[in-house]
This record gives structure tokens, sequence and C-alpha cells, in this order.
């Protein structure tokens, strides 16, 4: 019987990791227990949470600095816990929000050209979990808002202009939520808990709309993602420990509409998921590979396309938006795969014949211009990615001024009460000392303090 190959732009995609000198090496990329990537990316810098001691503190290099990373060079360091999850603001390339086991949200603005000095003091310190908080998540089309989740089963979403915390989703989850992830407009989102369960909530009315309990029989953890089409695809383990991929339509929750078995292995399956294309990449926490399947609207719905396999196992793995990536190259994905010491980034191409802009590969995606205002998106308004197109190749947008207005902003960035500097504590105490002579020892002693 002849045998029908199913057609396929992505059928050939290919991976290929990126030379030595251009990886990042003599990193201490952290040893944290919790499931999470340990790196994100965009377009002008990585930032990878390492190892410390006394805290927690995360890398941010500047994507042209590869090579060997001096042990000296300044990290990211104001928390008093481990980092266990970090993300790359979607509308500001220069902003990046931390969470950790110190119970906080951090909020950091990271200089244009990378740091030169360790940065201790965040421009916003988002305080309302009573555990630690583990997955930090950015609404994709609407400026200053901030959804963070906590193993005090809790989900805070926080308009970060401001550092309040606007919406408690309490009693929803029973156990520690595994994720959460906002779908294409940022109405909605889905989360994964250690009770099996996934739901979709709506964060502004404060309702779970959509639930499927044993999601997954495995007791290890799961992942759920929001497509672009509003289905949900899950990741997580059979009873028999086997690593499923399924799908869901959360309009009828009672069975799958596909569930894919792959391997029998205990390495937590992190979805990287590309809306223009339907792409979605598994990698597996401790694997060795990169699976990468198609999604579509006909059965059987998920298609395996390929593997990317290599010799050394991943701790963690950053995503690049599709605006970092070379067009000309045909690259349709980036990935940086985290080892031991290093991190590597491994380019996924679809192999084409002409130089010319390949417009079937590259759709206008989500640009770094926000839809809608904090204020909006509370108010009860929607709004789709602002699109751009990759023909001529991203070119990078001047970031918005980025303002934090609050209590629990740093002290740098505090607009009330400005710390008096140096020289102004030293010239009162020179007029202290012009007017009063008696004093004149204890201001020398002033003196040479400062």
């Amino acid at each position: 019987m002849k045998r029908v190959v199913r057609c396929s732009k992505f059928r050939h995609v290919f991976g290929q990791p990126v030379k030595n000198d251009q990886c990042y090496d003599d990193i201490r990329v952290s040893r944290v227990t919790w499931d999470s990537a340990l790196c994100t990316v965009n377009p002008k810098f990585v930032a990878i949470i390492v190892e410390a001691s006394g805290g927690g503190a995360f890398l941010v290099l500047p994507l042209h600095k590869s090579g060997r990373i001096d042990k000296a060079y300044p990290t990211v360091c104001g928390h008093k816990g481990p980092v266990l999850d970090i993300e790359w603001c979607p509308h500001n390339d220069q902003v990046i929000a931390s969470g950790s086991e110190d119970c906080t949200v951090m909020v950091w603005l990271i200089p244009e050209n990378g740091l030169v000095t360790p940065m201790a003091e965040p421009v916003g310190v988002l305080e309302g979990h009573s555990k630690r908080v583990g997955i930090v998540a950015w609404h994709p089309t609407a400026h200053n808002v901030l959804l963070s989740a906590g193993c005090d089963n809790q989900i805070i979403i926080w308009n970060v202009g401001t550092c309040e915390a606007m919406i408690t989703l309490e009693d929803m989850h029973p156990d520690i939520i595994y994720s959460a992830c906002w779908n294409r407009n940022g109405s909605l989102i889905v989360t994964s808990c250690k009770d099996k369960a996934v739901r979709v909530i709506d964060p502004r009315k404060e309702t779970i709309i959509a639930e499927k309990e044993k999601a997954h029989e495995g007791a290890r953890p799961m992942r759920a993602i929001f497509l672009a089409d509003g289905n949900v695809l899950t990741t997580g383990f059979s009873r028999m420990s086997e690593r499923q991929l399924a799908l869901w339509n959360p309009s009828n929750m009672e069975e799958a509409i596909t569930v894919h078995e792959m391997d029998t292995s205990n390495g937590v399956l992190l979805p990287f998921y590309d809306a223009d294309t339907n792409v979605v990449y598994l990698c597996g926490k401790g694997d060795s590979s990169i699976r990468y399947f198609e999604i579509t609207d006909e059965c059987p719905y998920v298609h395996y396309l390929n593997t990317f396999g290599s010799k050394e196992p991943q701790r963690g793995m950053g995503y690049m938006p599709k605006r970092g990536l070379d067009v000309n190259k045909c690259e349709i994905a980036r990935f940086y795969k985290l080892h031991e010491r290093k991190c590597e980034p491994i380019v996924m191409t679809v192999p084409r014949k002409s130089d010319l802009f390949q417009d079937d590969l590259y759709p206008d995606t989500a640009g770094p211009e926000p839809a809608l205002e904090a204020e909006e998106w509370f108010d009860g308004k929607n709004g789709d990615p602002i699109l751009i197109s990759l023909k001529n190749g991203y070119v990078p947008v001047k970031n918005r001024e980025f303002k934090v207005n609050s209590e629990n902003s740093s002290p740098a960035n505090r607009s009330a009460s400005p710390t008096p500097s140096i020289v102004s504590i030293y010239n009162l105490s020179q007029s202290v000392a012009e007017k009063k002579p008696e004093l004149t020892n204890s201001v020398n002693c002033i003196s040479r303090v400062l």
C-alpha cells in the first residue's frame, strides 16, 4: 500500500548548535530544584539564573557578549533567597521581572548596554505572596500588567506602574500551581496544578470557566499553554510514567481532542509555542533533545515533525521571540540551551534555496508596542497584539520611559522623600561648623567618614 507523506513546509526543519566561540561559557547555572526554564531571552539580552551565596541572583548578558564570562561579571542580586523564575517584558527589552524564594517579585530596569556594576536595587518590589514565588508572566498585550503565582496557591495580577496587587485569585487551587499562561489577547489564563487539574480562568471576573480534573494521570508536574486558536495544549505523564502531549478545547474539556504518548522519562516537558507557525517545541529538563510538532485543525491535529538531538542534557532553556530571529537565513526559532557551566544557542532553520524573504515562514508577528494601558485592561478592555512585518528584519524601537510610582519602588526610583546625597550631607556639616566652632571636631569626623 502506498504511504502518503503529509505536506508541510516545516517537515525538514533542522537544528544546528552555534560554534563554541558564540556560546556563553563558565556560567554557574542555578541548581534550584524548581522546574522553571531558568533562562529568558529577547533581541537584546539573555538572562540566566545562577548560583549565588547568601541570596538569589541572575546574569544579564548582551547577546553579543559570547565567550568566557568572567567570574566577577556583575549580576542582578537584590533577592534574599534563590531566584526561581525570570521573564523579560514583551513591551520593553530592558525590563525584567523575577520571582524568588523570599516571597517577593522584583522588577528591574537593565541599562541599555548591560550591567557594569552589580544591581541590587529594583525599580519595583511586589509584595503579596506568603510563600515562595515560582512563576512570573507578563501580559502579552497590556502595558505594565504582570501575573505571579506562588506556593501559597495564589495568583496575583499586578499593576507594575503602581506596584499594586489589583487581582488576587484565592481558593481556586488547592495545591501548588505548576504553570500559568495567558491566551493570545490576555483575556484568559490557563493553569496546571499539583491536584492534576487544568483550569481556564477569567481573571477579571475571578471565575473558572473550564476545568478538567486529572488531565494527566501521572503524579509528575504538568504544563499547560494556550494556542493561537484558543485551544489548550498540555504536557504531563500517564499513570505508567509515559510522557504525554494533549490538546483540549476549553468549551468542552470532558475528552481531549488528542493525546500523544512519547516516551518513558521523568524529565518535565517545557512547551515553547510559536503562534505564527503553529509549531510547538518540547524541551525536557534533563533530556538531550528538542522535539517539535505542528498543530493543525485536521486529524490527528498534532503532527510530529522532527527531533533535534545532542550529547549533553539540558538544565534549562530560553526561547527567542520571533522579532529576534535572522529572517535572511530562514531561522524560525532559536533556543538558548543551559548546560551545567555554559549556555549554547541552537538555531532552527527551514532549508530554502532562495535568498529572498520567505513570507510564508514569517507572517506578521507580535511587536513590542502594547495594545492597551494597564488601567484599560483592568477596566475590562481587550486588545489583540499589534503586529509588525519582519520583511526588512526587526528594527528596534525606542523604549518608552519606564516609571514606577509607589511606596514599594526602590529608594533610587522613589519620587517622594529622596535620599540625601553625600555631597549635600558634606555641605550641611561644613555650614554647621562655620556657625558653631565648638562642633568642628565632630564635623571633621563626619567628613572623614564621607
